[in-house]
């Protein structure tokens, strides 16, 4: 089974009849992540690292459980995280990307294209990327709101950095 349908292979694994294999090692070439949780009163830390990281030649995924700020639910949204992040990260010295499911897809692809060829330093997007973009610059990943996530889709957004031959880093 892949990782992709993880749900699927958990109620399996639980219900049905299958034996499990323990994978106990990295796939060849990917590093050990280091996932840490950081609370809003870190915030100016966590953008302290993401500036060493990106002083290294590194790239960062900000991941928004919204693309718009709700009036049912009290959480970050990308276009709020972006403004923030367009303060704290100056267009003089750094480059955003967007990405978010309501962008066409010549625009997404645009954006990320950006980003894989290292023209943009930050990609901020919701879950759009957990599945098959590979950018093995990339280092780090601040996912905001972590409890509005499931299991599936950390592991799966986990699985965006660590691609490359130095230490990756997830944060929330």
């Amino acid at each position: 089974m892949t990782a992709t349908p993880i749900p699927r292979t958990l109620a399996m694994t639980l219900y049905g009849d299958l034996d499990v294999s323990v994978i106990d090692e990295l796939p060849p070439g990917r590093k050990p992540i280091t996932t840490t949780h950081r609370t809003e009163n870190h915030r100016l830390r966590v953008f302290g690292f993401m500036k060493e990281e990106i002083a290294k030649g590194r790239q960062i995924y900000v991941v928004f459980p919204l693309i718009e700020e709700s009036e049912k639910m009290d959480l970050k949204n990308l276009m709020e995280g972006y403004e923030v992040l367009s303060r704290e990260f100056p267009i003089e010295q750094y480059q955003i990307s967007i990405v978010h499911g309501k962008m066409k897809p010549a625009d997404k692809d645009f954006e990320m294209q950006r980003f894989v060829r290292c023209e943009t330093q930050i990609m901020i997007a919701t879950t759009v990327i957990e599945v098959g973009v590979n950018v093995p610059n990339a280092s780090v990943m601040v996912i905001e709101n972590t409890d509005r996530f499931g299991l599936s889709q950390l592991h799966q957004l986990r699985g965006r950095v660590g691609r490359a031959p130095t230490r990756a880093t997830a944060s929330s």
